[in-house]
């Protein structure tokens, strides 16, 4: 917090960590979260901005050894003047803020200045880079010390300040970072002083990511293969023995998934499970919501439906979305699920089923198939015909399973239980997105293919650049009459099917080629 007595703010330096927006500490999350002004890196994640406050300021103090948007200098007093000025900071830096970070310098100047900080440690990518590559920088009766080196400091310059002589003497492991451009004479210096040719060495590049690239050989040939695997900068250079561990421990960027790009058009309150399920596996996923799930705008119908429940002897669902609309009104009316003892429910799918027993509910009937039509089908083979219907359902929804209903005889009032609206900057990212390369894109519902298609002006052409992953035939049915291809269709229609239909292609995609 401020301090209120002379209103300064505070400065804390936190370590975002090397890439991977889930290695930050909770501390340096913590102070993200609740400052009024964030000052980042270019290697700091992404998607860690989405923890700051909506009304944070950002400030972009990305710098690259060519592209620098802010000087050392700016930043130093951009954060002096932050801080003057009462806000709480958070200098999010990438890595560990004191491990070649500069973060010393910066702390200086705010102390210079008077104006409060605090550094919050971060995981350095000179040992999480290492670590995602499957190689212990450590190891025992193979190496049991560990030094860091700067690689952007030429070796060949008469008086730089690094004893090569003493590094090529070291037996333990050797660390290099922000090397790349002087790669080869890195080499060089430490070869000619007596390190073999054949010692284990690797490239690890954009460490912890789902960009990671790795290569090992001995360090004579190190450079030469990370040109032809096309690596680059940002590059750590590890030279040891446990280099040659990379074989037998490598996990990171060997699961199924790697290196994947999934689009995910699900709304983001939905998409949480499939997006863990697909990063677990290794996919790189983009959240691009074509629809976003919020409140009934006009209430008042379902309100009254909820007071006169006692009238109905059936509810359907047909999303899981819906009974989280009916559970909001509950709440907002006053009722428990206690009014719903005299009623049966069916819902289309495993997890329309979950919402449903969240608040105490078992559904009492669900089709094999996840279709509206099922659900008729179902009541009528099992000689059931509801009375009286109450069906809570989206504003866009289809009519397939109140007609249904009230072929078989059952009364059917339809009240909406939630609205849709399509998030204005989807189109864009997802565009951007499209030209960097998609290789699945997923479709859950009509509505997301829909949207989609019209949010990229009405061309399919960009999504059928991607595989098309979808569930269920009246998704497919709108795929098809948009002219989006359907290129994988889930067995199962649910967040499961769609990581097992996608996890299958890349198997048999890997078998044949």
């Amino acid at each position: 917090m401020p301090d209120t007595a002379n209103n300064l703010g505070k400065v804390y330096l936190v370590g975002a960590g090397p890439g991977d927006p889930g290695l930050i500490t909770v501390k340096g999350l913590e102070y993200l979260r609740s400052a009024d002004a964030v000052v980042y890196d270019r290697l700091a994640s992404p998607k860690l901005l989405e923890e700051a406050r909506p009304d944070a300021e950002l400030y972009d103090a990305g710098k690259g050894r060519d592209d620098h948007r802010m000087t050392q200098s700016e930043i130093n007093e951009l954060l002096v003047d932050l801080g003057l000025s009462g806000k709480t900071v958070c200098r999010l830096k990438g890595g560990d803020p004191f491990i070649f970070g500069r973060g010393g310098e910066e702390a200086l100047d705010l102390a210079a200045a008077g104006v409060p900080w605090e550094v919050v440690p971060g995981i350095s990518s000179t040992i999480a880079a290492p670590a995602y590559a499957g190689i212990p920088v450590t190891q025992r009766g193979m190496s049991t010390s560990l030094t860091i080196v700067t690689g952007s400091e030429d070796p060949n310059k008469p008086d730089s300040t690094i004893n090569w002589d003493a590094l090529a003497g070291l037996s333990g492991t050797l660390v290099f970072v922000m090397g790349w451009k002087g790669m080869n004479d890195i080499v060089a210096a430490l070869t000619s002083r007596g390190v073999s040719n054949e010692r284990p060495a690797a490239l690890v590049q954009w460490g912890t990511t789902s960009k990671q690239k790795v290569v090992t050989g001995p360090i004579g040939e190190i450079v030469a293969r990370g040109v032809e695997a096309g690596i680059g900068a940002p590059v750590a250079l590890v030279i040891g023995e446990v280099a040659g561990l990379r074989d037998a421990m490598a996990w990171f960027d060997t699961r199924p998934l790697f290196g994947k790009r999934v689009l995910v058009t699900r709304a983001r309150s939905q998409a949480s499970k499939l997006v863990k399920q697909l990063e677990d596996l290794g996919a790189e996923v983009l959240e691009y919501p074509t629809i976003e799930i919020v409140p009934v705008r006009d209430p008042s119908p379902l309100d009254e439906a909820l007071r006169n429940i006692s009238k109905y002897d059936w509810m359907m669902f047909t999303s899981s979305n819906a009974v989280r609309g009916i559970t909001e009104r509950m709440k907002a009316i006053g009722i428990d699920s206690r009014a719903f003892a005299h009623l049966k429910f069916g819902v289309n799918g495993p997890s329309t089923a979950r919402a449903l027993a969240e608040i105490g509910i078992n559904a009492d009937a669900i089709p094999d198939q996840y279709l509206a039509s099922a659900m008729v089908e179902l009541l009528k083979n099992d000689g059931i015909t509801p009375e009286n219907v109450l069906f809570p359902r989206s504003e866009i929804g289809r009519e397939t399973l109140a007609n249904g209903l009230r072929e078989l005889g059952s009364n059917v009032d339809e009240v909406v239980a939630y609205s849709t609206e399509s998030p204005n900057d989807t189109g864009e990212l997802a565009r951007a997105a499209y030209e960097e390369g998609i290789d699945f894109t997923t479709f859950t519902s009509s509505s997301t293919v829909r949207n989609l298609v019209e949010l990229l002006s009405g061309s399919p052409d960009l999504i059928n650049s991607s595989k098309t992953v979808i569930i269920g035939p009246i998704t497919a049915d709108t795929a098809k009459e948009l002219n989006v291809n359907i290129d994988i269709q889930a067995e199962e229609q649910s967040i499961a099917g769609i990581v097992t239909a996608i996890k299958a292609h890349v198997s048999e995609s890997t078998e044949q080629g």
